[in-house]
C-alpha cells in the first residue's frame, strides 16, 4: 500500500515521435504499452526536453558544440508535429480507504494530453503552470499502472531570420513561454523551442483533506527584537462527509545533523464541509530575537524549518507540507536624489552587485547539483542579487532553495520582453501574449510556487517592456503591498488594524512594471541600459559614463578558459581572432566562424584599441585566454 507523500517519476521513461506511433493513448495505456527502447521508442529524459531526449539517444549532435546546431532541424522547417512526442512510463501505486492519489506535473511546455490506464485528461496550455490530476479512481487494483503523455510544442514557435535577431521573428511572444528559444544576441536558437515535460513529475498520496499552497510571512517590531510568523493555508475536503481536522504547525532549527530544536508548536481544530475548499489562517507565532536571514556578505543565511500537518479524526495524518523559511524584511524604494532604486534588508541598505540570469542550460537539464554549483559560483563572486531575465524562466524552487542558502537576492521577471512584445525589429506585437488570462493564470501560480523563499526580493513585469495594460494592472493589484510593508515607519506598529499579511497573494515585496521603469535605468522606459561591448578602461571613471542610479543590465566581453574552448569546439574553433586594420586606423577583430556563431564579443572596436594586444600579440589559444584573464 502506498505511503503518504510524494514519489518522483524521474526514471524509466520512454519517448517516441508521435507521427511514428500507431497506437492511441488509450491503447498505449491498456493493450499495447511499449516494453523496451526499440524503434520508434527510445530512452527519455524526464524532466527534460525533446531535444534532450534526442541528444541522449545520439539522434542529434550536441547543439552547443561547434556549429552542430546547424545540423539539427528547426521546428520552423519541420513543423510542430516533428517535435510532438509521446512519453511513456509505468508506476507502482495502490491505495484503499479514504486515500487519494494525485498525478502532478510542475510544468509542461506547451500543452499535453495525459492517459492513465486508458483514461484521458487534458493539460491546458502554458509553460509556467502546475497541473494536478486526481487519478484515485482509475488506478489498477494490482498497483501496476500505465502512464502516457503526448506533449505539443508552443503554438507559435516562429521562424529564425537569416541573420538571427532578438527573439527571431518574435512569434514566440504570442505564447506564454520562454522567449529566448528563438535565439538572441547571446544565444543560438533552440530547435525544439524547449518542448517537453521539462519539470518535475510526481505521484502524491494524501488522505481525505489536502493542504495547498501555504503562505508564510514574517513581521518585526521593536527594532527586530520581536517577530511574528504568519501562515495561511488552503484546505480541501475531497469526501462527501464533514471532516473534523487537527492542524499543527511546528518550527524547528537544525542544531547538527539529525538534531533539531523545537522553536514552536501550535495545534488548531476546525471542521471542513463535505467536498469543500477553505482558507485557514493560523494565529501568529511569536519569536523573540529570531535569527535573521541576510544577503550574501551581510551576515548569515539563517533558515528555520516550518512543517504544517493536517490530521482527520478517524483517519490519522492526511497531508503535510514542509519548507525552509528565513526571517527577513525587504524594502525597495526610489532614491529621490539619484532616481535609482534602493534596497534594504532588515532595515539595512544593500549595495546591489549582480547580473542577468537567463537559465542554467538551454536543454533545461536543471539538476540540483548544477543549480548548487552555479549559484554558489555567483556567491563566491561576491554577488548578492540575480536578475531572472524576462525572456527566460520563472526559475524553479530548487534554484530558489540554493539562493536562500547562499544569500542571493532574486529579481524575478514575468515573460515579457521588449523585442518580442512591441519594441523589436521587425516590429512585434505590443499586446503581449494572445491569451491574457492564461498569462495571469501562469503568473499567479508562479507567485504561489515561489513566494515563501526569503531570497525572492522583487517581481518585475518584463524586460525592457511593460506587460499590456490589463495584465500590468492585474499584477499591480495582485502584488499590492500589505500596509505593513508599504513604509519602514510601520516597523514599530502592531498589526491588529490590518488583515493578516499571509492572506495576500504576495504583499511582502515590490512589483515594478518593467526593467527600465520606476528606479531602473532612466526610469521612463527609454533604452538606457547597457553598454554591450568592450569599453576603454578609463571611461568607467568618468562622471558621465552612466547617468542613472541603477543599471538593470550591462554586457561585455567574456572569454572562457582554453580548456572550455577545446571541449566545446573542434580544432577549427581554436583559431584566435585576426586583427584587421580599418581605413580610419582602428583595429577590428575577425573571429573564426564558430566564435562568430556563438556570439563572440571582441576586445576592440572603432573606439577601443585591442585590449589583448596591449599585453603583446597572442601566439595561440592558450596565450590568448591567459591574456584575457589578465585583462579581467
Amino acid at each position: 500500500m502506498a505511503k503518504l507523500g510524494k514519489t518522483k517519476l524521474d526514471s524509466g521513461w520512454l519517448a517516441a515521435r508521435s507521427t511514428e506511433v500507431e497506437q492511441t493513448g488509450i491503447q498505449l495505456t491498456t493493450t499495447h504499452p511499449p516494453t523496451s527502447s526499440s524503434p520508434p521508442w527510445m530512452e527519455a529524459v524526464v524532466p527534460g526536453t525533446v531535444l534532450g531526449t534526442l541528444l541522449k539517444n545520439k539522434l542529434v549532435p550536441d547543439p552547443f558544440y561547434g556549429l552542430e546546431n546547424e545540423a539539427i532541424l528547426d521546428i520552423a522547417d519541420s513543423g510542430r508535429e516533428y517535435y510532438t512526442f509521446w512519453f511513456f512510463t509505468t508506476f507502482q501505486c495502490k491505495v484503499s480507504g479514504n486515500r487519494h492519489v494525485d498525478l502532478n506535473f510542475r510544468a509542461v511546455n506547451y500543452s499535453a494530453e495525459v492517459y492513465v490506464n486508458g483514461h484521458k485528461m487534458v493539460l491546458p496550455k502554458g509553460m509556467f503552470r502546475r497541473h494536478s490530476l486526481d487519478i484515485t479512481d482509475i488506478l489498477y487494483p494490482d498497483g501496476n499502472n500505465l502512464l502516457a503523455v503526448i506533449v505539443h510544442p508552443p503554438d507559435h514557435p516562429g521562424e529564425i531570420p537569416p541573420k538571427g535577431g532578438q527573439g527571431g521573428d518574435h512569434e514566440i511572444g504570442k505564447d506564454v513561454a520562454a522567449q529566448y528559444v528563438e535565439g538572441w544576441d547571446w544565444m543560438t536558437p533552440i530547435r525544439d523551442r524547449n518542448t517537453g515535460i521539462w519539470d518535475e513529475v510526481s505521484i502524491y498520496v494524501i488522505g481525505p483533506v489536502t493542504i495547498g499552497d501555504p503562505h508564510l510571512v514574517s513581521t518585526f517590531f521593536d527594532n527586530y527584537k520581536r517577530a511574528y510568523l504568519h501562515a495561511t493555508i488552503e484546505l480541501e475536503n475531497r469526501n462527501s462527509w464533514v471532516a473534523d481536522c487537527t492542524l499543527t504547525i511546528q518550527v524547528t532549527t537544525e542544531l547538527e545533523e539529525d538534531t533539531s530544536l523545537l522553536e514552536h508548536f501550535q495545534t488548531q481544530h476546525l471542521s471542513i464541509s463535505a467536498n469543500a475548499r477553505t482558507h485557514y489562517t493560523f494565529p501568529p507565532l511569536f519569536f523573540y530575537k529570531p535569527n535573521l536571514w541576510w544577503p550574501n556578505g551581510m551576515g548569515k543565511q539563517f533558515l528555520y524549518n516550518v512543517e504544517i500537518t493536517v490530521d482527520v479524526k478517524g483517519h490519522g495524518e492526511s497531508d503535510s507540507w514542509e519548507h525552509q523559511f528565513g526571517f527577513r524584511k525587504i524594502e525597495s524604494t526610489i532614491d529621490p536624489a539619484t532616481g535609482g532604486r534602493l534596497f534594504k534588508v532588515n532595515g539595512q541598505p544593500v549595495f546591489i552587485r549582480g547580473g542577468n540570469w537567463i537559465l542554467s542550460d538551454g536543454l533545461l537539464r536543471l539538476s540540483r547539483k548544477r543549480y548548487q554549483t552555479d549559484i554558489k559560483f555567483h556567491a563566491d563572486m561576491n554577488f548578492n542579487m540575480i536578475r531572472c531575465w524576462g525572456g527566460g524562466l520563472a526559475e524553479r524552487p530548487e534554484f530558489y532553495q540554493y539562493c536562500d542558502i547562499y544569500g542571493l537576492l532574486v529579481w524575478q521577471e514575468f515573460w515579457i520582453t521588449g523585442d518580442c512584445d512591441g519594441r523589436g525589429i521587425p516590429v512585434s506585437n505590443p499586446n503581449g501574449p494572445l491569451d491574457h488570462e492564461l498569462f495571469l493564470l501562469c503568473a499567479r501560480d508562479t507567485i504561489k510556487l515561489l513566494r515563501n523563499h526569503p531570497s525572492l526580493s522583487l517581481w518585475v513585469g518584463g524586460n525592457e517592456q511593460t506587460p499590456p495594460e490589463d495584465i500590468n494592472t492585474a499584477l499591480q493589484n495582485d502584488l499590492k503591498l500589505h500596509p505593513y510593508f508599504q513604509s519602514s515607519n510601520k516597523i514599530n506598529e502592531h498589526l491588529k488594524d490590518f488583515s493578516d499579511p499571509s492572506q495576500y497573494l504576495d504583499g511582502t515585496r515590490s512589483y515594478v512594471q518593467g526593467s527600465m521603469w520606476d528606479g531602473f535605468a532612466n526610469g521612463q522606459g527609454d533604452f538606457t541600459d547597457g553598454p554591450y561591448e568592450i569599453q576603454n578602461p578609463e571611461d568607467f571613471f568618468k562622471d558621465d559614463f552612466y547617468n542613472y542610479g541603477f543599471n538593470p543590465e550591462v554586457g561585455s566581453v567574456g572569454m572562457p578558459v582554453a580548456a572550455t574552448i577545446r571541449a566545446t569546439m573542434p580544432p577549427e574553433g581554436w583559431q584566435i581572432p585576426l586583427l584587421r586594420k580599418n581605413s580610419d586606423g582602428s583595429e577590428e577583430e575577425v573571429p573564426n566562424p564558430i566564435w562568430k556563431y556563438h556570439k563572440y564579443i571582441g576586445y576592440s572596436n572603432q573606439k577601443v584599441l585591442d585590449q589583448i594586444d596591449l599585453y603583446g600579440s597572442a601566439k595561440d589559444l592558450d596565450d590568448f585566454c591567459e591574456k584575457v584573464r589578465l585583462k579581467l
